[in-house]
């Protein structure tokens, strides 16, 4: 999606070194990782809901800052970048591998074709037919948001083991050396989390990685449907700032892609300067919220994921 919009006035000034620098980005890494220590610190007197709304919250944020070190923080030297986001409290994803599968999903000619864009949730019509009644009406309920939320975090670690035993078993290694180095990383995470914190490793997974896995599948439950140019496949949920600063607005999805470069915190702005614009360019699919959302799919699925095209 190339950027067509005529620069604004505020496009066209000198950045201030805070834009420079992206403070601001760097500010939510902190935030992050001061509240992860802060709340494993405290984990034996917070009540386990509020641990898990938490804990979540702040590995969906990190999966958000990765996402952001993907295509920002160019003036970072990489190692800085790489210790900024690549400490693994996520607990299931290299950034590496990441960053790899996220820079193909890029490809706008790609965007949602299953087998080509690595983030679609589509599945070619031969593959579907050929698929068992049970695990047809699986992926039926995993299109729907109730689904998405509660069996979506299992399906794509399933999808992953899948992968890359394909991978291993085509001879091709090029995997190995970023899983050996991230199997190193979150053995000392959770080993601090365990011996440093004293929580249990099991209760680290159910109550903090598994939750913020459903949290990041709400925001990409409804960001890409098929359409005819790659423009109306991205959508824009207008929600409010406690999930505009979870997704770091990558909610306002149709911008990210049509300049998947611009910081998050200038997408904002950008959205409401330019919105009529961005809206007929994606086909009008916006929704107000998440609220939304989950009012007409939290039990209905979203699409039948069989892709069209």
């Amino acid at each position: 999606m190339e950027n067509r919009h005529p620069p604004s006035p505020d496009d066209l000034a000198p950045a201030s070194w805070w834009r420079r620098w992206e403070i601001p980005t760097l500010l939510v890494a902190a935030a992050i990782h001061g509240g992860w220590v802060a709340l494993l610190s405290l984990h034996r007197v917070i009540p386990w809901p509020l641990l898990a709304i938490g804990g979540a919250y702040l590995l969906a944020w990190h999966s958000s800052l990765q996402h952001e070190a993907v295509h920002c923080l160019r003036r970072l030297h990489p190692w800085v970048r790489l210790g900024i986001v690549g400490v693994p409290i996520g607990g299931w994803l290299p950034f590496a591998l990441y960053r790899r599968s996220h820079s193909l999903h890029h490809r706008d000619e790609r965007l949602t074709y299953p087998g080509l864009d690595t983030e679609s949730f589509y599945h070619t019509r031969a593959r579907w037919e050929g698929y068992s009644p049970l695990w047809r009406g699986i992926l039926m309920f995993h299109q729907t948001l109730l689904g998405r939320l509660l069996i979506g975090p299992p399906l794509v670690l399933v999808q992953l083991i899948a992968d890359e035993a394909r991978r291993l078993r085509a001879g091709d290694r090029s995997h190995l050396g970023p899983w050996l180095r991230f199997a190193a990383a979150l053995t000392l995470v959770l080993a601090i989390v365990r011996l440093v914190f004293g929580l249990p490793i099991w209760e680290y997974y159910l109550l903090l990685v598994y939750p913020a896995m459903s949290l990041g599948l709400l925001r990409s439950f409804i960001e890409h449907r098929w359409g005819e140019t790659p423009e109306e496949r991205a959508a824009v949920v207008e929600s409010n700032i406690v999930f505009g600063l979870l997704f770091l607005w990558n909610n306002l999805h149709i911008v990210h892609h049509i300049d998947p470069d611009k910081p998050w915190f200038e997408l904002p702005a950008y959205y409401r300067r330019h919105r009529a614009e961005l809206l007929a360019r994606n086909g009008g699919y916006v929704f107000k919220g998440y609220g939304e959302i989950a009012a007409r799919w939290l039990l209905r699925p979203v699409f039948v994921p069989v892709h069209p095209g």
